[in-house]
C-alpha cells in the first residue's frame, strides 16, 4: 500500500510557494525587501528547496558579497535535498556555485543553460539578465530574453517583467524604437512597472528627448518613487534630462531632494556620476563632494565591482582625500589597457580611467586627455549602461576644451551631436567651439 500523503505538509509547502511567488514579484519590481522575506520563508522550513533557489538567485543577481555565507548554506541545502545533478534546483545550485568561485562567466553560462531547457524559469532569467549586464554582454542582454519569449504571453505571471528585460536589451543595443514599443507594451500590462519606466527613460535620454523625459518621469513618479532599486536611479535620470536641457540648477535641486541621502553603493555611484557631470559644467556644488566622500568611506571597496571603485574615485578625488585615493589605486587591477579581460570586462579600463579622473580633479587636463585617449575605444566596458558609460566621453570632451585641444574637442562634439542632435547641451558645446 502506498503511503498516505501528508496533507498538512503539502499545504505548508503550498503556502511557502505562494509567499515565494510574492517575493519574486518584489524582486522583479524592486519593491520591499525580498531578501528579508526569503529568510523568513527558510526560517519556517529550512529544507524548502525552492526557497533556497530563490535566495541564491537574489544574492547572485544583486552581486551581494556580504551574503556569501547564506548562499553557501543554500547551495549546500539544495545539494543535500536534490542528489540528481539534472534536477533544475541542483542546476541552480551549480550556477550559484560558479559565482561563489568568482567565475561570473560560468555562472551566466549555467543560468543560461537552465533557460534553454526551462524557458519560463523566471529566476534563471532574472539572474542571467543581471549577469549579462555586469559582464558587458550587450548582445546577450537582448538575445537571451529573445530566446525565451515564445514561451511567455500575456496570461503568464511575470510577463511584464520579461518584456521590460527585453526592452532594456534592445535599448542597450541601440534599437530605440523597438525598445520603446516593447516597454510601452509592458506598461500596458502593468502601468506602474518600474523596469519598463526605466527603459523608456533610457530611450528618451539616448535620443535627446529631455523635455518629454521630464514629463514622463513626473507622470509615472508614483510607479517608481517607492521602489528600492529605482527611486534614486530614476531621479538620476531626471537630473540628466535637466542637464541635457541645459538646466544644471534644476539638476542640483534633484540631487539635494532625491539623491543626496544615498546609502547603498549603486545609489552612491549615481550621486558621484551626477556631481561629476555638474563639475564638468563648472557648477559649484559646495560641500556636497565632502559629504559624499564621507558616505563612500563607510564602505569597504575590497572585492567590489570596478565600476563602483571608479565612482568612489570621483568623490574621493574631488574631495581631496589623498590617502583614500591612494588606497583605491592600490586595489585596482593592473590590467592590459589594450583589451585583455579578467573576471570583469571593465578591469582593462579602470586604472587609466581613475588616473584620468584624478588628473581632472587636479586641473591637469592635458594628462586627463592622455589617459582617456588610451582607452576611449573600450569606454563601453565601463560596467554600466550606455548612459552611464557616456560620462567617459563627457569627461574627455571637457578635458579637451580645457586643455585647448580644439581639434579633438571639435571631433568629440561632432560625435555627440550626431548621436543626439536635439540635445541643448550639445548645442552649448557647439557654441563653445565657435
Amino acid at each position: 500500500m502506498s503511503p498516505q500523503p501528508d496533507f498538512a505538509t503539502l499545504k505548508a509547502d503550498m503556502d511557502l510557494l505562494g509567499r515565494c511567488k510574492q517575493i519574486i514579484e518584489l524582486m522583479l519590481t524592486s519593491r520591499g525587501n525580498p531578501s528579508v522575506e526569503v529568510d523568513r520563508v527558510l526560517a519556517d522550513n529550512p529544507n524548502f528547496v525552492f526557497g533556497h533557489c530563490l535566495r541564491a538567485a537574489l544574492i547572485v543577481r544583486a552581486d551581494d558579497g556580504a551574503s556569501r555565507s547564506k548562499l553557501i548554506a543554500s547551495v549546500t541545502a539544495i545539494e543535500a535535498e536534490c542528489p540528481d545533478g539534472d534536477d533544475p534546483a541542483r542546476r541552480h545550485a551549480a550556477a550559484a556555485g560558479a559565482w561563489l568561485d568568482g567565475d561570473q562567466a560560468l555562472a551566466t553560462e549555467r543560468y543560461g543553460a537552465i533557460l534553454i531547457d526551462w524557458p519560463r524559469d523566471i529566476l534563471a532569467l532574472a539572474v542571467a539578465h543581471a549577469l549579462d549586464f555586469r559582464l558587458g554582454e550587450r548582445r546577450m542582454l537582448r538575445d537571451r530574453v529573445a530566446q525565451v519569449m515564445p514561451a511567455w504571453g500575456d496570461a503568464v505571471a511575470g510577463y511584464a517583467s520579461v518584456l521590460a528585460m527585453y526592452a532594456f536589451g534592445l535599448e542597450e543595443n541601440g534599437q530605440y524604437r523597438r525598445a520603446e514599443k516593447i516597454a510601452r507594451r509592458a506598461l500596458a500590462l502593468e502601468p506602474r512597472h518600474p523596469g519598463a519606466i526605466h527603459v523608456l527613460a533610457h530611450v528618451m535620454e539616448m535620443q535627446g528627448r529631455a523635455r518629454e523625459g521630464l514629463e514622463f518621469l513626473a507622470a509615472t513618479e508614483s510607479g517608481w518613487m517607492d521602489t528600492t532599486g529605482f527611486s534614486v536611479h530614476l531621479a538620476w535620470h531626471r537630473a540628466l534630462f535637466h542637464l541635457d536641457a541645459d538646466d544644471p540648477k534644476s539638476a542640483l535641486v534633484v540631487y539635494d531632494a532625491q539623491i543626496a541621502n544615498a546609502r547603498v553603493m549603486s545609489e552612491l555611484a549615481d550621486a558621484s556620476a551626477l556631481l561629476w557631470r555638474l563639475q564638468l559644467l563648472n557648477v559649484r556644488v559646495g560641500e556636497r563632494w565632502q559629504l559624499l566622500a564621507d558616505r563612500w568611506q563607510t564602505h569597504s571597496l575590497t572585492g567590489v565591482r570596478p565600476f563602483y571603485v571608479a565612482h568612489a574615485m570621483m568623490a574621493l578625488a574631488a574631495a581631496g582625500r589623498a590617502a583614500a585615493v591612494q588606497r583605491v589605486f592600490n586595489m585596482l587591477p593592473q590590467a592590459d589597457t589594450h583589451g585583455a579581460l579578467s573576471s570583469h570586462p571593465e578591469d582593462a579600463l579602470m586604472l587609466p580611467l581613475c588616473k584620468a579622473l584624478l588628473a581632472f580633479a587636479h586641473n591637469d587636463y592635458v594628462r586627463c586627455v592622455e589617459w582617456l585617449t588610451r582607452v576611449h575605444h573600450i569606454a563601453h566596458r565601463c560596467g554600466g549602461s550606455l548612459a552611464q558609460c557616456d560620462l567617459i566621453h563627457l569627461t574627455l570632451t571637457e578635458a579637451a576644451f580645457r586643455a585647448r585641444k580644439v581639434n579633438l574637442a571639435r571631433a568629440l562634439v561632432a560625435e555627440r551631436t550626431a548621436q543626439k542632435p536635439a540635445s541643448r547641451l550639445n548645442r552649448v558645446l557647439q557654441r563653445r567651439l565657435g
